[in-house]
């Protein structure tokens, strides 16, 4: 027994070893995360604005303030549906995507009213310059962005919303336009954590300051809202197992800060 405890030591000792040596090397591999966005200019974004081509910033609608990037309107004169996506230079498929946004004060009159308090991020988009000039949305799958409207109204945010495309919810393909999160509703002039976990065509998470609020699986092209664009780009059933992440600009104002990624 006494000849048994010091090879009981010894294999106990390479196995603690091993266990570090593979916890060390899963650290490592632990992907890291990318800032989209430094602070202070837009460079890396690509703007697309309905009724405008690729590139142009019409109204400087897209602009850097105090170190977030604000959607503003203060050069438009009425809205004439110029709903604008303002594009990250480079696609993703399988990503954790974090940011931080807060609605402001300023809304275009003009604008569609179910747009007031109301924005979004895109993501698995097709690429801008494949957008036409005069396409209102992208083919893409929306975060959708919320506060409440009404006092005492519920109106979650972390939503889904499908413009060209479809999803399936809860076990069977949902032709809804949007889908409501199981988030709680939030002021307009308070900061809130968005993330996205997406995992190709397979698995999507909405997450709302650290809580997951929804969940769907199998985003493809499909459905309608879309409007006017290269029917090339629009196969039906296509899944989608990449695409692009774009900021939106609809008529209400928005910032969004500390936007960083990491592929998975």
């Amino acid at each position: 027994m006494k000849q048994l405890i010091p090879i009981f030591f010894l294999i106990l000792f390479i196995s603690c070893q091993k266990a570090e040596k593979e916890a060390t090397s899963s650290q490592a591999e632990e992907p890291e995360w990318q800032e989209l966005f430094n602070g202070k200019d837009l460079a890396g974004w690509i703007p697309k604005i309905h009724h405008h081509e690729v590139g142009e910033n019409y109204a400087n609608t897209f602009r850097v303030e105090d170190g977030a990037i604000e959607v503003n309107y203060d050069g438009y004169g009425d809205f004439e549906d110029r709903f604008g996506h303002l594009f990250y230079e480079k696609p993703f498929s399988r990503f954790h995507l974090v940011w931080e946004y807060r609605f402001t004060e300023q809304f275009l009159e003009t604008a569609p009213s179910y747009t007031y308090r109301n924005s979004g991020v895109m993501f698995h988009s097709q690429a801008p310059e494949t957008i036409l000039k005069e396409q209102d949305w992208p083919i893409s799958v929306e975060y959708q962005m919320l506060a409440e409207e009404k006092e005492g109204e519920a109106r979650p945010t972390g939503n889904m919303c499908s413009p060209g495309t479809d999803v399936v919810f809860e076990g069977k393909m949902d032709d809804r336009h949007c889908i409501n999160s199981s988030s709680p509703t939030f002021q307009w002039d308070e900061w809130v954590k968005a993330e996205l976990i997406v995992y190709g065509d397979s698995i999507v998470h909405h997450l709302v300051n650290g809580d997951t609020v929804l969940t769907y699986s199998f985003p493809q092209i499909g459905g309608g809202v879309a409007n006017r664009f290269d029917p090339s780009i629009k196969v039906d059933g296509t899944p989608l197992q990449s695409g692009y992440i774009g900021l939106q600009s609809e008529g209400q104002g928005v910032l969004f800060k500390n936007i960083r990624i990491r592929e998975l």
